[in-house]
């Protein structure tokens, strides 16, 4: 392929191909390598106008996500916008295969009074018929927005002139709304010509509650018949009829035991995309049973009695089910370093030592899995107790003493070891916290700090982030960094995600330089992802500067700039940096900094510079600054430098360039000179904008004003 030919897609990889001493410059090299795990699901931008690209697969609700609690294999998640902009992919994806449950037809009445109350448990579909819901109920719109569980409905106010619909994720046990507020929101949802979708669980005292409190009455929810949701996911993944027949035919008479009434749409999906991804000769239908993920959960107390006297065997499934998908030789390293913290932990039995003949064995009371919980509460006839919440002065958190969910085989053992024996969390956790910081283990932090956020909703109560606090203190890297991972999966309950708020607010502002670590490295993943104005306003709190320890914290938060820049949200995040150029100089510094990262990739900011956009001046006006700021200038040159080499193949990059270079020409203070000297001297002959840099020095020799003109449009003559 010629250089001509190659795409104009850009993502975090590419920056290598033009911009060599990135790694060395940027100072985030173990960082980077430590996030690439957990932020390979950023969505890259990509500049090919009338390109129809897929950037990935989709999955959730009455979909499927690809991995367990392990790393998948494949790459990171899809990351479900909790607070922000919803994605056209992900609206598409809910109306692919999507199959109407009974209360479709009463939600879309009921919405059209502008907000509808929607009750169900979750992880049936609830999210996915609410975006169906939206769609249609807004004319077919796909300008959605999501708001996190702790907005405050009753002095909400649209903000997003664009946006038709609003998905809420839960209502706020501290917010209480009555009759007067709720016809207030509704009047705001009709002036700004928007629909809202509220989830709650499906609790009838909440709803009791609703009722008297509101005079509304919530519509419930209840997921389709998983045939229904079968027929409609194999309809859209097969399309050809034949095809479809032939595979029922294949399938009967198993699919009608399999297509249990109980199932829920994630789990259909996962049986229909199974059961496609076989091969015409039908070699992998006959252990379809062992694959699927809803059948773990009776096996798990079974496997766990067969490998009671088997110490190794019971540390190699613990760090399986954290770590499943990574490379053998990791796993058996990671659970050799279990057994050996472990101490005799994961024995049932203590054995006599060389010096104890004539002593029978005799059950190990350090033995972690010696009686489960259940064993406990029948011995006192004790019942697990129902669910419930409680509420402090700043958040919600909700107290589980016994439940389990449905998930995949790894997720059910670590949750059936974590609630069933009281000293898991802590050896685990232990474990966890002294995993190496070397670059060998930085793919470990997605697998880690899933599993410790998922603990979170484990865990229950008051303190259900102890086990991310413990980490998140860490003088560890490493550590901060699965705590940030971590934050991100606690902040997906909509319980827990007034507690993650608060604690990561309190540490970007009061916290030592550990927190505030953690803190800007979950504004860069997930947390951040989902709720980018959040993660900005928090960032610029952790940043106290370069010194010392602050160099840490400086480098995460200049990582979570980029990462949030780079997932599509590039205006939001130059607005904040022009705001912050202009405040203290510590705030200065932060923008300007922040910025040469940001030019790693210039898909955004040529789009600016040729079209004329909102940013075009302040880019330029950026570049200036940090030309001629003495502490920045290597920064800004080998950027610029690797735009001019790059723009070589690429077009519309050269066009960008050279109206850079012919806006920085019409001012050289020594910044500029000294950049247009690199490229006038540069070896190779066909370098973007070498023409503009000779004749602006010449100019400058002679005294004249500079003889360049502006670049043309793009695709025009030069």
């Amino acid at each position: 392929m010629s250089p001509d030919e190659r795409p104009a897609i850009e993502g975090p990889g590419a920056a290598d191909d033009f911009d060599p001493d990135f790694d060395a410059d940027f100072g985030i090299d173990d960082l980077a390598d430590r996030f690439a795990g957990w932020g390979g699901d950023r969505p890259h931008f990509i500049f090919a106008p009338g390109g129809n690209i897929n950037t990935g697969s989709v999955h959730g609700d009455q979909r499927v996500e690809n991995g367990g609690v392990g790393a998948a294999p494949g790459g990171g998640e899809r990351v479900e916008a909790q607070d922000g902009p919803i994605s056209s992919m992900e609206i598409l994806a809910a109306r692919t295969g999507f199959a109407e449950p009974d209360c479709f037809a009463e939600g879309l009445s009921a919405l059209g009074t502008r907000l509808l109350f929607l009750a169900g448990d979750p992880g049936t579909g609830r999210r996915t018929t609410a975006l169906n819901l939206l769609f249609e109920g807004g004319g077919s719109t796909m300008a959605l927005r999501a708001l996190d569980s702790d907005s405050d409905l009753s002095s909400w106010r649209p903000t997003h002139s664009e946006a038709r619909g609003y998905l809420v994720h839960g209502l706020s046990p501290a917010v209480q709304l009555g009759p007067t507020a709720v016809a207030k929101l509704r009047a705001r949802l009709e002036t700004a010509d928007a629909c809202m979708v509220v989830l709650l669980p499906h609790d009838p005292g909440l709803c009791r509650r609703l009722v008297r409190a509101m005079d509304i009455r919530p519509v419930s929810y209840a997921p389709p018949a998983p045939r229904a949701v079968f027929d409609a996911r194999l309809e859209a993944v097969l399309p050809d009829e034949g095809r479809r027949r032939d595979l029922l035919d294949r399938l009967e008479p198993d699919l009608d035991e399999l297509l249990a009434p109980q199932l829920v749409p994630a789990q259909v999906v996962e049986l229909v995309d199974e059961v496609t991804r076989a091969r015409e000769d039908d070699p992998e239908l006959a252990d379809l049973g062992q694959r699927l993920s809803f059948l773990a959960e009776t096996e798990v107390p079974d496997l766990l009695k067969e490998l009671r006297e088997d110490p190794d065997a019971l540390a190699f499934l613990l760090v399986t089910s954290v770590l499943e998908g990574l490379d053998h030789r990791i796993v058996l390293d990671e659970t050799d370093r279990l057994l050996k913290l472990a101490d005799g932990r994961l024995d049932a039995v203590v054995r006599p030592n060389a010096d104890g003949e004539g002593q029978a064995p005799r059950p190990n009371p350090r033995f972690v899995l010696r009686r489960s919980l259940d064993e406990l509460l029948a011995t006192v006839r004790a019942e697990h107790a129902p669910g419930g919440t409680l509420r402090t002065s700043s958040y919600t958190y909700t107290v589980e003493p016994i439940c389990f969910k449905r998930h995949r085989q790894a997720e059910t053992v670590l949750r059936h070891v974590w609630r069933q024996y009281g000293d898991v969390p802590g050896l685990l956790t232990e474990w966890i916290d002294k995993v190496s910081d070397s670059d060998s283990e930085s793919d470990l932090a997605e697998p880690m700090g899933r599993v410790v956020g998922l603990a979170t909703g484990w865990s229950g109560g008051r303190q259900a982030l102890r086990h991310i606090r413990k980490l998140a203190k860490s003088e560890h890297t490493q550590s901060q960094s699965i705590a940030a991972y971590a934050l991100g999966i606690a902040a997906q309950d909509p319980i827990l995600v007034g507690e993650v708020k608060h604690r990561l607010d309190s540490w970007s502002y009061s916290g030592g330089w550990q927190l505030r670590s953690t803190a800007a490295g979950a504004c860069g993943g997930d947390f951040g992802a989902a709720r980018p104005e959040f993660a900005l306003a928090l960032l610029r709190r952790c940043y106290r500067g370069e010194d010392e320890r602050e160099h840490i914290v400086a480098v995460r938060v200049r990582w979570a700039l980029w990462s949030l820049f780079h997932g599509g949200n590039q205006t939001a995040v130059f607005r904040k940096l022009i705001e912050w150029a202009d405040r203290s100089e510590r705030d200065a510094v932060l923008a300007h900094t922040a910025f040469l990262d940001l030019l790693r990739d210039p898909s955004w900011f040529q789009q600016q510079l040729l079209l004329q956009g909102e940013f075009g001046e302040p880019v330029t006006a950026f570049v200036r600054h940090c030309l001629n700021d003495e502490t920045l200038f290597d920064s800004s040159r080998t950027r610029l430098l690797g735009w001019c080499r790059r723009a070589v193949w690429d077009e519309p990059l050269r066009a960008a360039v050279e109206t850079l270079l012919a806006a920085l020409a019409e001012d050289m203070r020594p910044g500029e000179l000294r950049l247009m000297v690199e490229i006038d001297r540069s070896d190779d002959p066909d370098l973007a904008g070498r023409d503009i840099a000779h004749r602006a020095l010449e100019a400058w020799r002679r005294g004249e004003p500079q003889p360049y003109r502006s670049a043309p449009a793009f695709g025009g003559p030069r």
